[in-house]
């Protein structure tokens, strides 16, 4: 079989799932666990011990108390951490792991509430749990119908939804996750802000709005900001002038345009940015405007520095 037809039949696979999946059940599991008054506790043997692991961490770092307890663990002592306020939920795609049947006796008598996510309809472990969502399966991808594949996906597609639909039932702030994720790629994304990126003081490229246009070149030419901030003398920002502007002049006057007052060429329908937005935020922002590199910040109208897309994307960073 070639790769294009393994693509065809993995949606074809996944499409059944989606076809299938029981709606309304998979809200009134989604309602018992945003009614959850401790922890959300996942568990599993095998390939779907992984996703179970996974959507646990997930729903942990997108604010939802939850973890991964390994079924061993748990027949070992580990059992201690379930309390009666906690919600047990158990990944299987078959329903009949001998492990995960010898458990769940002993979760129930810790009268946490147990349920069962799996594949196969009327299984032992739908049998001895309080809730049961079926995963609708057509078949897995695995020539032999045996490695989980299609089977691994769908518990993880479910998963996934039930964190989103927790996340925004909690009104789950990006400020939120930042505090979650203080470092790495996530952390400059949701941590940086304008004021960590934005030229200041010295460095900012500014000018007199009385000035004349072959008065700003140097200002201009020497401050590698593209562009001259034109304030006035309370330092307000007044309009931007920038090295573009500067080419479409020559392009259409001769040189006399050098004498010509800046005020007068001057952009004065700018957008500005605030030195405590989300530096990622500010970049959105750029993109969404043509032609606009640079975002003046600007607090109480006094202007604070400038923020240039090329120092946001050389931090690494790209649209939310």
């Amino acid at each position: 079989m070639d790769i294009k037809s393994l693509f065809d039949k993995k949606k074809e696979y996944l499409d059944f799932f989606f076809e299938n999946v029981d709606i309304k059940k998979t809200q009134k599991i989604l309602d018992i666990l945003i009614n959850c008054k401790n922890n959300i506790i996942f568990t599993g043997i095998g390939k779907s011990s992984f996703i179970a692991n996974k959507i646990a961490n997930t729903m942990l770092s997108t604010g939802t108390k939850a973890i991964f307890l390994p079924p061993i663990d748990a027949l070992h002592g580990d059992i201690a951490i379930v309390n009666e306020n906690d919600i047990f939920m158990v990944f299987s795609k078959s329903g009949e792991t001998n492990e995960l049947l010898d458990l769940i006796p002993f979760v129930k008598k810790r009268k946490a509430k147990v349920i069962a996510v799996v594949s196969k309809i009327n299984s032992s472990l739908e049998k001895i749990s309080d809730e049961t969502i079926y995963l609708p399966l057509k078949k897995e991808l695995c020539p032999f119908n045996l490695a989980p594949t299609t089977s691994t996906c769908t518990q993880l597609i479910f998963g996934d939804i039930l964190t989103i639909a927790l996340m925004e039932n909690k009104k789950f702030s990006i400020s939120t996750y930042a505090i979650n994720h203080p470092k790495g790629a996530i952390g400059k994304q949701i941590y940086l802000k304008v004021r960590d990126l934005m030229v200041k003081g010295e460095d900012l490229p500014i000018c007199e709005n009385d000035l004349t246009i072959k008065d700003i070149l140097n200002e201009l030419s020497s401050k590698k900001c593209g562009c001259v901030l034109i304030t006035d003398n309370k330092r307000q920002l007044k309009g931007i002038f920038t090295d573009g502007d500067l080419r479409r002049l020559i392009e259409k006057k001769d040189s006399l345009f050098l004498n010509e007052k800046i005020e007068n060429v001057m952009t004065t329908s700018f957008i500005s940015t605030k030195s405590d937005t989300l530096a990622v935020e500010a970049l959105k922002l750029m993109e969404e405007k043509v032609q606009i590199t640079v975002l003046p910040v600007i607090e109480n109208n006094q202007l604070l520095g400038l923020l240039k897309m090329h120092d946001v994307i050389q931090a690494g960073l790209k649209s939310l």
